[in-house]
């Protein structure tokens, strides 16, 4: 049970976007704890829509820290006292995606690491309003689930916000590289195609005159007559980037099929290097292999 006063900050708010900043999910799954008689106010059962006001006690039945989340394991690439490289594998998830998954992720692969070094969430990131096993603590950007390689993560609050500062300033370098349909041409050049949400379709991704500006350059480093094996460097950090500009060339990343790619055994895009300032003030270039199956894709 989590027993919460709102602030005064809070005041005003819908009862379900209160309680979904408080717990980290989704506001789908708010609604669901809230129909349920999970939420209460002041000890009564209150509509979503309601809006939380000066003195009220608000009561949720719901606590994550309980649920148990499988351990997995994760290939380190480096590690100090302030942040962790690794290179993530193709299927596992860098964070929950706001709503409730007891899933094992980089962030609860990253927390259950501090934990057992006695380190509590709640000294290493004292200021996130809840600390539980479901949140992201730590992480300083994304990969997708279906892409593998280098990634970062922060191992307390100070080297969080350093590390993401360089990713939002754009002083972060990387390189992928993809195995894509067809061969582009010409076998290098600058995208330059803004990206927006599909209004149809809200969890992808278009080019779109009102979306926001994206820069993807790519070098094709060999081709057969049905792939070609492609280095893509981001200049931007749009969600899905990669993956859109991408189809939009009319050749889709081998394994897109949310972007028109076909069908395979994975989605073949590698994060292969990432170059940042470590908060020791150390600039660092990091590299994960790229996984033997793409140039045995190419040989077919």
């Amino acid at each position: 049970m989590i027993l919460i006063t709102p602030k005064e900050e809070d005041l005003g708010k819908r009862l379900d976007f209160f309680a979904t900043e408080i717990l980290g999910v989704s506001r789908a799954f708010t609604h669901k704890l809230i129909e349920k008689g999970k939420v209460k106010v002041n000890l009564e059962t209150e509509k979503p829509s309601y809006h939380v006001r000066a003195g009220d006690k608000i009561a949720i039945d719901f606590d994550p820290k309980k649920i148990k989340i499988p351990s997995i394991k994760m290939p380190i690439i480096y590690e100090d006292d302030d942040c962790i490289v690794i290179s993530k594998p193709a299927g596992v998830l860098s964070h929950n995606k706001g709503e409730y998954n007891p899933e094992a992720t980089v962030a609860t692969w990253l927390h259950q690491k501090l934990e057992a070094r006695g380190q509590s969430l709640e000294n290493v990131f004292p200021n996130s309003k809840l600390q539980t096993s479901n949140s992201r603590q730590g992480i300083v950007h994304r990969l997708d689930r279906g892409t593998s390689g280098v990634m970062i993560a922060a191992k307390n609050e100070q080297a969080l916000k350093w590390l993401q500062k360089q990713f939002s300033q754009r002083k972060v370098k990387k390189s992928y590289v993809a195995l894509v349909q067809g061969v582009p041409e010409p076998s290098e050049a600058v995208i330059d195609m803004p990206i927006e949400r599909h209004p149809r379709t809200p969890k992808i991704f278009r080019v779109g005159t009102g979306g926001k500006p994206a820069i993807t350059v790519y070098k094709t480093l060999k081709s057969n007559s049905k792939y070609s094996f492609l280095e893509l460097s981001p200049h931007t950090g749009r969600t899905h980037q990669l993956r859109v500009h991408m189809k939009q060339l009319g050749h889709a990343i081998v394994g897109d099929e949310l972007y028109g790619g076909e069908s395979a055994d994975r989605l073949y895009l590698h994060a292969k290097t990432l170059e940042i300032t470590l908060p020791n003030k150390e600039r660092k270039v990091f590299e994960s292999p790229v996984p033997a199956l793409f140039n045995n894709k190419m040989k077919v």
